[in-house]
């Protein structure tokens, strides 16, 4: 049993927006959640107490405008489950989806043409559809920086004809944080992840011109003023690309808590 008085502060229990907010907030280009949804344990002070779990994806997508499906690093979903997901969410809703680890972990990038051809097409419904985000590309810790397979690996033919997916890169090796990396993401168009967690920090570079992507994974919830400064930085952000946003998800509800006052205060903002 979680203690809501440890993980879940007073002020952000009280932060979930109305349902319309979402969508509001969603027509600004700021698409915003966690990296999950499927958790019990999120009930009462998330998820309504009776509510069925064949529901919670329909009532999260009321309160938050996107999602990162990590299901997809270690197994591709079937074509009934990403229909399910569609119907049970609205039409302003994004799904971005983590690689397989076969791209990122194993294969490490190299060789990677046809996997990547492949998982986009799983996910070509939903892009279809209007309703896919971003593609997270997240590399392992210990994979240090390698310019030229990154290069190759973008030049992949799903990730360069005029309908591909938009993608970020989350590195999490230090040495990727420089200039021959940026120019390579650039070139691209290719977004780097901006990652906080309690190790590491990535440098807020914005690489990609259509979009930009923000990883949220910091264990401790973010404080109200934290939170009203983030919606005002991601504000100016959204005024010229597509802005995605996912706050870390773990059995307590503190992520996604989180990412509802964060909608909440730029819907404020947007109606100022």
């Amino acid at each position: 049993m979680i203690q809501r008085s440890l993980f879940v502060p007073r002020a952000l229990q009280a932060a979930l927006p109305p349902s319309d907010t979402a969508a509001t907030v969603a027509s600004a280009q700021i698409f915003a959640g966690t990296s999950g949804w499927a958790y019990p344990t999120w009930k009462p002070v998330f998820y309504p107490d009776g509510l069925p779990q064949r529901r919670f994806l329909e009532y999260y997508a009321t309160q938050l405008s996107s999602v990162e499906v990590n299901y997809t690093f270690r197994a591709l979903p079937t074509q009934t489950m990403l229909d399910n997901w569609l119907a049970a969410t609205t039409h302003f809703f994004r799904f971005s989806f983590k690689a397989p680890q076969r791209i990122t972990h194993i294969k490490r990038l190299a060789n990677c043409e046809a996997d990547v051809a492949f998982f986009c097409s799983v996910l070509n419904s939903v892009h279809q559809a209007g309703r896919l985000g971003l593609l997270l590309f997240q590399l392992p810790p210990n994979m240090k920086a390698e310019p030229a397979r990154l290069a190759t690996f973008l030049s992949a033919p799903a990730l360069r004809s005029d309908d591909a997916p938009r993608i970020a890169f989350e590195f999490r090796n230090e040495s990727w944080f420089r200039e021959e990396t940026y120019a390579i993401l650039r070139e691209h168009n290719a977004a780097l992840c901006v990652a906080e967690s309690d190790d590491l920090r990535t440098p807020e570079v914005h690489t990609a011109t259509t979009h930009t992507s923000f990883r949220l994974r910091r264990s401790e919830a973010y404080t109200p003023e934290e939170l009203a400064a983030f919606a005002k930085r991601f504000l100016a952000l959204a005024a010229t690309r597509e802005t995605y946003l996912y706050f870390k998800h773990e059995d307590e509800p503190t992520g996604a808590l989180n990412a509802t006052a964060l909608l909440s205060e730029i819907n404020k903002a947007l109606h100022n």
